[in-house]
């Protein structure tokens, strides 16, 4: 499928992190979400009800980051992945990226980010 929706850098105040300081203090993190799914009809009618709610998905990433903990970027991701796809059965298959650009690491670096994708089950 070649329709997309994208959501860049959302980001989020949280304490996710294997070490106990990165959940004492907390740190920034970025949320980049993208969609595939069938645009067609949403786009021919002009109708965002055949669409997907931008707002709400990006409140969907957030709520998931901020209302919980995670050691890894992993575990975010998939979570992110799997709150996303049971909310949005428009969505055919979705890709998290979760970028940590404070991670704790002793060289200088921009960022560490997960990527994964997930696709819907097929019956």
């Amino acid at each position: 499928m070649s329709d997309k929706i994208i959501l860049s850098r959302l980001a989020v105040f949280a304490h996710h992190g294997v070490f106990e300081e990165e959940a004492r203090l907390g740190q920034r993190f970025f949320i980049s979400l993208t969609a595939e799914l069938d645009l067609s009809e949403a786009g021919a009618k002009d109708e965002y009800r055949l669409s997907v709610d931008y707002g709400k998905l990006a409140q969907h990433a957030h709520e998931v980051a901020t209302k919980n903990r995670f050691h890894t970027l992993e575990g975010l991701a998939e979570a992110i992945a799997t709150d996303i796809l049971a909310a949005f059965p428009r969505i055919q298959s979705l890709s998290v990226r979760i970028e940590k650009p404070a991670a704790p690491i002793p060289l200088v670096i921009d960022t560490v980010a997960v990527e994964i994708e997930r696709r819907r089950a097929t019956t």
